[in-house]
């Protein structure tokens, strides 16, 4: 089995955990609080520009030319998820540019650059790996419970397109090329994973 499908299964009681997370759930039927999404869009898009910067320093220190070039394509798909986020804060009247990142998303945030700078282009995939495998998770099996159309239907439409799976494995592959099935990257990829959990709960968390 390859590297990133073993990892996963590893790993699936904790995506299993995100998928059941209440923020995630309302997510999937749009009973979720406004405000807990709108905190949610606010973290997420301090998340992503960290997410593209840690894809380009792992693209600097690239092995290979393709390599390199997969890792910028990543980056770029990161780029059109913040553009659905700006969308996102113009409807629910967030401010990006003051969004202040809260301890889930800075414990994040600091793991994936400190990886992307200290360590190999590898574990740098397998680090990332898990928000991407997730979120086309989440996306296609809330897609699967064809609930009507309301006003996070655009989140669940992007997280489970025929545009958002191939960035996912594109990740994976590269995770499958690169990195090794060594106790330092299953460590990374369920720290990850639970870093992913976390971030739902703190948006959650979030009064109404």
């Amino acid at each position: 089995m390859p590297l990133s499908q073993t990892l996963w299964h590893a790993n699936h009681d904790l995506a299993t955990a995100c998928l059941n997370h209440p923020f995630v759930q309302g997510l999937g039927n749009g009973s979720l609080p406004v405000e807990k999404f709108a905190y949610y869009v606010g973290q997420d898009a301090f998340f992503l520009e960290a997410f593209a910067r840690a894809y380009s320093i792992a693209a600097a220190k690239a092995p290979t030319w393709e390599a390199f070039q997969v890792f910028h394509q990543l980056a770029d798909g990161v780029l059109d998820e913040l553009n659905l986020h700006g969308s996102y804060a113009q409807e629910w009247g967030v401010d990006l540019a003051t969004a202040v990142p809260g301890a889930a998303t800075r414990r994040y945030t600091d793991f994936l650059l400190s990886t992307a700078w200290g360590r190999s282009p590898g574990a740098t995939a397998v680090a990332m790996a898990p928000c991407m495998r997730l979120y086309a998770f989440l996306g296609q099996s809330l897609a699967q419970l064809k609930h009507p159309t309301h006003r996070y239907s655009a989140w669940i439409d992007t997280y489970s397109s025929d545009q958002f799976e191939p960035l996912a494995a594109q990740l994976e592959a590269l995770v499958d090329a690169q990195a090794a099935d060594a106790p330092s990257n299953q460590a990374a990829y369920r720290y990850g994973m639970d870093c992913e959990l976390a971030f739902f709960e703190a948006a959650w968390q979030v009064a109404t």
